[in-house]
């Protein structure tokens, strides 16, 4: 029989267990992630990989204290997670394997004493949705657009209620003309994207795309987008609320620029 565990993921295996679904340190995007965790691990993250003797891994979950989270949010003394993926197989999949990582999450928000554990969902690629964390027993407690919720599961009723950041247009609005990159490399997927999708703008729209690269969870929460660690604007106003590929933003640019004959 397959057995399953659920290993903590530190700075001393990682290599040996991979993260977001790479293991090859040569692969675009992995050894930016691998340093960017190092520098997060100080400040309380945990990375729960959930590992198959058979199949290797499949599935992690990566969580941090609220005051460091990398999404735009005010979750201090919250444990606040970041992502969440189980079933890089198939056979792994509706399995209640996602069940097992958030408790795992409970359980050490539990043990160091906070408030209750928060996070940002969405339909769609790049996030996992509400349902699971509703069978866990969270609520949502603010929105942000277009179709971001922030879910908290409480274990003190009269503790503080996390919330968005917000002032989204006005945090946009101070990009102005041009095309704006904002990424960060807790994302690995983001750095061919935004290789790309540059070369993309300057070929074929003629526009020099300004990248940023966010440093800190001071700057991620200070995003314009909900999603913290990744948005494109484009003179003003926010395009792509999280990575997407080439294709998807030549899309999104034809569409814009044909509006604007």
């Amino acid at each position: 029989m397959d057995k399953i565990e659920i290993i903590d993921t530190t700075a001393d295996n990682i290599l040996e267990y991979g993260v977001c679904g790479y293991k090859n340190i040569k692969r675009e995007g992995y050894p930016e992630k691998i340093e960017w965790l190092k520098d997060r691990f100080p400040e309380g993250m945990k990375i729960k990989t959930l590992y198959s003797d058979k199949d290797g891994t499949q599935g992690m979950i990566e969580y941090i204290p609220g005051k460091y989270a990398w999404r735009p949010v005010e979750a201090r003394g919250y444990m606040f997670i970041h992502c969440i993926f189980a079933g890089f197989k198939r056979a792994y999949k509706g399995k209640g394997y996602g069940s097992l990582l958030v408790d795992e999450c409970v359980k050490d928000a539990k043990k160091e004493h906070k408030h209750g554990v928060a996070v940002v969902t969405r339909k769609g690629p790049f996030m996992a949705g509400k349902e699971l964390f509703f069978k866990k027993g969270f609520e949502v407690v603010d929105t942000a657009p277009p179709d971001f919720e922030l879910l908290v599961k409480k274990f003190d009723k009269n503790a503080p209620t996390p919330k968005f950041k917000g002032y989204w247009e006005k945090k946009q609005s101070k990009y102005g003309r041009g095309l704006t990159i904002i990424r960060a490399d807790q994302c690995p997927y983001s750095v061919k994207n935004v290789r790309e999708i540059s070369e993309t703008a300057e070929k074929e729209y003629g526009i020099k795309p300004n990248i940023i690269s966010l440093k800190n969870y001071k700057e991620a929460q200070n995003s314009p987008c909900a999603f913290g660690t990744f948005c494109i604007i484009y003179d003003g106003k926010v395009i792509a609320h999280h990575p997407i590929s080439n294709t998807r933003f030549k899309n999104i640019m034809n569409k814009i620029l044909r509006m604007q004959k």
